[in-house]
């Protein structure tokens, strides 16, 4: 959430869209908006988990790169941290022109994130 939260926090203003985007993502997580609109009024230190799986990894990278979009508007400082986070995942930076071409500031069908998944899961360094 926090990690989210500063990606939104980047161009100096939440939109709307990008916080009901993570408040939704926090009810997807059992968060209660309660716990999570806090959160907007601080910064946060970006701190990845380094035990996550392929799978945790593309939805962390799926979620920001998404939120990116989400207000229709890409700056080039938000574009260097989902870079930066794509790194402390493991990938290769290459993997951000896949993201920016095929994630959907809306919701994807199941088959999309199959492709994506599939996609993306090539630049994953091991």
């Amino acid at each position: 959430m926090k990690l989210l939260i500063s990606l939104a926090q980047i161009d100096g203003a939440v939109a709307p869209r990008e916080r009901n985007y993570i408040i939704n993502i926090g009810r997807a997580n059992n968060f209660y908006p309660d716990q999570v609109i806090p959160l907007f009024e601080q910064r946060h230190n970006l701190i990845i988990p380094e035990d996550l799986s392929a799978d945790q990894k593309f939805e962390y990278l799926f979620s920001v790169v998404q939120l990116m979009k989400i207000d229709e508007r890409m700056y080039r400082e938000e574009i260097m941290f989902c870079s930066k986070i794509a790194a402390s995942l493991g990938y290769d930076h290459q993997v951000m022109f896949e993201l920016l071409l095929h994630v959907k500031s809306v919701s994807m069908t199941e088959e999309e994130m199959t492709e994506l998944k599939t996609m993306v899961q090539k630049y994953l360094k091991q």
